[in-house]
């Protein structure tokens, strides 16, 4: 059966999740056309390939770049990404000289237009508090190593401001166009745990 998993049974949360969609269906409290809806527009329309789309343009347009970095709302906008967890952007460039990281320490805060549904991992207490503490260890357990040299920088998400982590471009991207840059960015690198 090597690596498939088409025959392992479905996580608690999983069947629960049925088990409600099933029973407020049959009982006329929802419409599985609406569920339908609201799953494609997390799918199709909020997540973290709007966020690769801005970090495409960014690293194949130089004008585009300056805008996002100098005010990353209005440029996020200019894709058309905007709405409620998205009002207040930063955008934060990783350099070889810096690697930058996102958390919300009190509860959060996350950027959906551009990054979708937070993680899991994301809203735990044991990332946002080791994040903090220990950026390195909590990097490499993502596999992302850091080197001495390069300084991590950790920004703390509020209700008032989000941040989105602009990674750096990897070598070899030169000839790519923008859906196919888009398709190397990660959720993860975006929120800086990751390198790509």
């Amino acid at each position: 059966m090597s690596g498939h998993r088409h025959n392992a049974p479905e996580s608690d949360i999983a069947l629960r999740v049925k088990a409600i969609e099933q029973l407020l269906t049959e009982k006329g409290i929802v419409d599985p056309a609406a569920i339908d809806l609201v799953v494609d527009y997390y799918e199709t329309r909020v997540g973290p390939r709007n966020g690769a789309r801005v970090v495409a343009r960014a690293w194949s347009d130089p004008d585009y770049k300056a805008r996002l970095l100098a005010e990353a709302t209005p440029a996020i906008a200019e894709l058309g990404f905007s709405g409620l967890q998205g009002e207040d952007m930063v955008a934060l460039e990783n350099t070889p000289e810096v690697h930058n990281v996102v958390v919300c320490t009190l509860c959060s805060c996350y950027p959906w237009p551009v990054l979708g549904l937070p993680p899991v991992w994301y809203k735990s207490p044991p990332y946002r508090a080791r994040i903090v503490r220990e950026p390195r260890a909590v990097l490499a357990e993502f596999g992302t190593r850091v080197a001495d040299d390069v300084e991590v920088r950790v920004w703390d998400s509020s209700a008032e401001l989000r941040y989105m982590v602009l990674p750096m471009r990897p070598a070899g991207t030169e000839g790519l166009d923008e859906e196919a840059l888009a398709a190397l960015v990660t959720r993860d690198g975006m929120i800086g745990v990751t390198a790509l």
